[in-house]
């Protein structure tokens, strides 16, 4: 009978008695997966291109973040060229995944193009150890004019309160999505995106350039974990933990389906404010520490009951 009353009525008499620190998890859980559906959209724009689930995505998100710290701190840049800087590191470095990595293995089998994206993140892990450090660092939130400080707002009875790295957050990863969705859906080479996503050989026949389309999604996928990185760091320090908590996006990406990205924005959001209300108001009966496995269960059960995913297209197999 106790452990009934700790699932089913202490948990709703918390949130009742205390019902601002309801609102302050519903939060803090949005704005963790709003983070979570930006690494996820990184693994989504790779995937739609070339069908390359991308590993490396979130030592991406690592790598671009320590080379925008080190590069102010280690080497003297001011904060903003820094930042061009980053971005450019991060276009060189989908131009050589294309070259070095990707068009070499055209037409190999998709666990190849895994093994690959594997290898690529131990490379990358290595590179970025020996190039910026592996001590974690500190984001240069305030020299890039993100706000920081916090607002208290009296709600339901009780105070609130709102980071403003987290309001910045929300805002950013906003317009990030809406223009994404406007390059795809009103540029040449959007559309040109969309027809490689659709069909391979129907964007090849038309003379669309995979090459060049691959180098594009991943430059997109890695200013994605750029921004991710910079929103990450601001709220801990960056280091290669990060990858961890990157990882998350894998369990995204199943509740959401590889293919979406509105899924990858529902999914996350789901795990973000899942993880944190079941953390605070259930985790208790599991002696603490669920948000370390809350979405991979979560994973696991969609993968046993709607393997595609929420918006994913349904797995059609042909015998």
């Amino acid at each position: 009978m106790d452990l009934l009353n700790q699932i089913f009525i202490e948990p709703f008499v918390l949130i009742a008695d205390i019902p601002d620190l309801f609102v302050q998890t519903l939060w803090e859980g949005f704005v963790s997966g709003i983070l979570y559906a930006l690494i996820a959209l990184g693994f989504v724009l790779i995937f739609k291109a070339s069908g390359v689930f991308n590993f490396a995505q979130g030592i991406m998100v690592v790598f671009a973040a320590l080379a925008l710290v080190s590069l102010h701190t280690k080497f003297g840049v001011p904060a903003w060229i820094a930042l061009l800087m980053a971005i450019g590191i991060m276009g060189l470095l989908a131009i050589g995944i294309e070259r070095i990595v990707l068009r070499p293995l055209v037409g190999q089998p998709d666990a190849i193009l895994l093994m690959a994206t594997i290898g690529l993140t131990l490379f990358l892990q290595g590179a970025g150890d020996t190039i910026f450090g592996g001590e974690p660092q500190s984001m240069i939130t305030e020299q890039l004019g993100l706000p920081t400080g916090a607002t208290d707002w009296e709600i339901l009875g009780g105070r609130v309160t709102f980071q403003h790295i987290d309001v910045a957050a929300i805002v950013i990863a906003g317009l990030m999505v809406a223009g994404l969705a406007l390059f795809f859906s009103k540029t040449r080479i959007g559309r040109a995106l969309r027809a490689v996503a659709d069909d391979h050989q129907a964007a090849l026949s038309v003379g669309i350039s995979l090459n060049q389309i691959w180098v594009i999604v991943w430059f997109a996928a890695g200013i994605v974990a750029l921004v991710t990185g910079i929103m990450w760091g601001a709220r801990s320090d960056v280091s290669f933990a990060l990858e961890v908590i990157a990882l998350k996006a894998l369990a995204v990406l199943i509740l959401g389906g590889f293919t979406s990205i509105p899924g990858a924005i529902v999914g996350g959001l789901i795990i973000g404010i899942g993880e944190k209300v079941f953390e605070v108001y259930w985790g208790g009966i599991f002696g603490g520490g669920v948000e370390a496995w809350f979405a991979y269960v979560l994973a696991l059960i969609f993968l046993l009951f709607r393997p595609q995913g929420l918006f994913g297209e349904k797995i059609i197999e042909r015998v």
